[in-house]
């Protein structure tokens, strides 16, 4: 077999025929080391779900601009209570509310006070609460905690605060009481989870 030739013109580096050369991923032009991207903040959270139960059903009952009205009413309620108990507002879609707390029995607090308050405007609520690491990345946080989290309130029934056994266990000595109610198997989840109900909040019945 012959041996193989080089053609100057057609092997050589684009940049050498004229042409641009495009950078390999992770260099800079010039052979200059990119720097590595940085690695996300853990942080360690006790988060907070909320939503309205039934809230499809008012809206059809309402109409449109009634329900605006009482939405907007919801969320200044939610709000004022995150800023009473340090709570981080992280996002709130249609009438359910995300945030973020670095204590878990504050969390719990503003869960109670917000059910209370909204029912009082005749808007029954539920909440979920867990306690664990996440990934705060641009302000926003994610990881395993918040899908539990997000698990954890989808479980719970009208006027439920329900928390994790990792929030009962971070709470244990405060005066805070709960209901055990059993295991449950999370949604999209390997194992089930003990969850409780809060009945009791800072001396008052939840």
């Amino acid at each position: 077999m012959p041996a193989a030739t080089l053609d100057p013109m057609r092997d050589r580096p684009p940049a050498a025929a004229g042409g641009s050369v495009t950078p390999l991923a992770g260099r800079r032009p010039g052979g200059v080391p990119a720097a590595a991207p940085a690695a996300p903040d853990r942080v360690l959270a006790t988060l907070l779900f909320t939503d309205i139960v039934g809230s499809t059903s008012r809206i059809l009952r309402l109409g449109d601009r009634a329900w605006a009205e009482l939405l907007s009413r919801h969320h200044a309620i939610v709000r004022r209570r995150l800023a009473e108990f340090g709570g981080e507002e992280l996002d709130a879609a249609g009438d359910g509310f995300f945030a973020a707390f670095d204590a878990p029995g504050r969390a719990i607090e503003c869960a109670c006070a917000i059910r209370d308050d909204l029912a009082a405007l005749g808007l029954p609520v539920r909440a979920g609460i867990h306690a664990g690491e996440c990934e705060r990345v641009d302000g926003k946080l994610s990881g395993i905690a918040v899908h539990v989290g997000a698990r954890i309130a989808a479980e719970a029934g009208v006027g439920d605060v329900l928390v994790s056994a990792t929030v009962a266990d971070l709470v244990a000595g405060s005066g805070l009481a709960f209901e055990d109610r059993g295991e449950r198997r999370l949604k999209g989840m390997p194992e089930s989870r003990r969850l409780l109900a809060a009945v009791s909040s800072g001396g008052r019945d939840a």
